[in-house]
């Protein structure tokens, strides 16, 4: 009797259309070749082979990451805009300050102080 492994999460399964790849594959695959075969063919008269196939590939990477990179479920495009976010768009608040006690101690001898209590300079009662 034959056995088929099946998956125990069915949602992480991904229909292949094409040999073997999903449609996000495929796109991003179709464009990058369309736009770095044309590069490459128009280069290589005037740089060399070498050269081209290089500057070929360095325009195919970003295709080929956007195709196949995928952390925690989410394509590159979506880590790459949470990451924006919370860089850029929505910086984290630090809702806690420190002391800095190194400038209360040099504060302290600039006004001539001897004593600190808890972190703050002494107050004379009025």
């Amino acid at each position: 009797m034959a056995f088929v492994p099946v998956p125990k999460d069915l949602t992480r399964v991904k229909s292949k259309i094409l040999f073997h790849l999903t449609l996000r594959q495929l796109v991003c695959f179709s464009a990058g070749a369309a736009v770095s075969v044309p590069v490459y063919l128009l280069a290589k008269g005037s740089i060399g082979t070498t050269y081209a196939s290089i500057l070929m590939i360095l325009i195919l990477l970003p295709f080929l990451a956007f195709a196949l990179y995928e952390k925690d479920g989410m394509p590159l495009e979506e880590v790459i805009r949470i990451m924006i976010r919370q860089k850029w768009i929505l910086p984290g608040v630090r809702p806690y300050q420190t002391r800095n006690l190194y400038e209360i101690l040099q504060k302290s001898e600039e006004n001539g102080e001897e004593d600190i209590v808890e972190g703050k300079e002494k107050r004379e009662d009025r």
